[in-house]
């Protein structure tokens, strides 16, 4: 419930503005910032310098798996941090070969690339698709349209997005968008020049929107007919959150031996993987594990001894926890709980969405709501204000929805709080 605090003295106000002025003066305004300074966590918690406790639902935009300041994360840094830092990729060392197998056996036999960020490992599929369709001049990757594919030129030009691209042209070539779930859209869009498919497992930015199992299974089939590769960005929707390790994996539960059988040829990975330590990877399909040889791709960074010692860590502690079932169950309650509120209020929520904890929540159109009506910020933003005040942190996505991201270890009695202060704002705007 929300949590009664008194008013904060001025010298903690003064802080906030300190902090708010120092980004404001010296950090590039890439990002929209809410009027919030945080300065410690712990668990499924973040306190701001007023002193003021908040429930994060949404994790750090699904990177914190454990929640904030984990202890066994903190003691895997400096344990790590005491021996190797970096050496670079001209050696050998120990952590990459073990976290590389962890996520080898959590797909199929094959090799990883490990990277910095998703944007990095969403460039290696790029590289990847085009090696593979070079010596006979096939470059194109379709993607679907409300996709997102990171920040970098190509991963905009990946992105189906319009509103991501502006001020950016021209747009890096090789990239067309098909809307997303649909299958003859693909098909009708394949040409001479296409050599892959890259799609999310669910859509993330795009609104929380999972994919079909026809139109997984349906691709893999089209891909193998016209030997194009079928790649998943898996960055967001990936790594546990939906209740298995990759969310194409889950989707596919229902589809019996088929969906046990399906294999894409290349999977992107970042955000939760290491708990908050930045790291990404990719992991390709065995007969593709070797197309980027010594020469073709690289990072300084990717990798490094301490980011995988991290990993490693965040994997035994999600195993060892059973939290990919936490995040199965306890967001099934959620979506539940979610799906009675849309059923009594209507007029506030059209529609939620999601597996396990990649939840979405589709607001009704800004000019049916009153209190949004008259705004010019998008609902999604007054409505994820109005979290704020009442003490959780969610996320945005485009006008009318936000996302549900929590740490994989998010209890059910903070379920049950989160569910509790949304009811709370959500009354309030019926």
């Amino acid at each position: 419930m929300k949590e009664i605090v008194p008013a904060p003295p001025p010298i903690v106000h003064n802080q906030f503005e300190t902090v708010k002025e120092l980004f404001n003066r010296y950090v590039v305004p890439t990002y929209a910032r809410y009027d919030l300074a945080f300065t410690r966590g712990e668990g499924s918690y973040v306190w701001d310098v007023r002193g003021r406790r908040y429930l994060d639902l949404g994790g750090g935009i699904a990177v914190n798996a454990l929640g904030h300041a984990h202890p066994e994360i903190t003691a895997a840094l400096i344990e790590q941090s005491k021996q190797l830092v970096h050496v670079s990729n001209l050696y050998y060392h120990e952590p990459p070969g073990r976290l590389a197998q962890q996520l080898v056996k959590h797909l199929a036999p094959s090799k990883v690339f490990f990277s910095n960020s998703g944007a990095e490992a969403n460039e290696g599929l790029y590289k990847l698709a085009r090696k593979f369709g070079h010596d006979e001049g096939r470059f194109e990757i379709l993607t679907a349209t409300n996709s997102f594919h990171g920040r970098t030129l190509a991963g905009i030009a990946a992105t189906g997005q319009e509103k991501i691209k502006k001020g950016f042209d021209p747009a890096t070539s090789g990239f067309r968008h098909v809307p997303y779930n649909d299958l003859n859209a693909v098909r009708e869009a394949i040409s001479p020049a296409t050599v892959a498919v890259l799609i999310e497992g669910i859509q993330g930015e795009g609104g929380i929107t999972p994919a079909s199992p026809e139109y997984l299974l349906g691709l893999r089939e089209l891909c193998d007919q016209h030997r194009m590769l079928l790649m998943i960005d898996a960055v967001q929707c990936g790594y546990f959150r939906t209740g298995r390790f990759q969310s194409f994996q889950r989707t596919l539960e229902s589809a019996g031996a088929r969906g046990a059988a399906f294999l894409p040829d290349a999977v992107s990975m970042a955000k939760a993987l290491g708990g908050g330590f930045p790291i990404g990877a990719f992991w390709a399909k065995e007969q593709h594990a070797d197309l980027l040889g010594a020469g073709t791709h690289g990072t300084t960074f990717g990798g490094t001894p301490l980011a995988c010692a991290v990993a490693l860590k965040v994997f035994e502690v999600v195993e060892r926890d059973r939290l990919a079932d936490n995040a199965r169950h306890t967001g099934e309650f959620l979506k539940t709980e979610l799906q009675h509120l849309a059923d009594e209020f209507p007029q506030v929520i059209a529609a939620v969405r999601g597996l396990g904890f990649m939840l979405g929540i589709e607001l009704a159109e800004k000019e049916k709501i009153p209190a949004f009506a008259a705004s010019d910020k998008p609902a999604s933003s007054q409505f994820v204000g109005r979290l704020h005040e009442a003490g959780v942190l969610t996320i945005p996505s485009g006008t009318q929805k936000l996302r549900l991201l929590p740490p994989l270890n998010l209890s059910r009695a903070q379920a049950e709080e989160g569910v509790a202060i949304i009811r709370s704002v959500v009354k309030q705007l019926a």
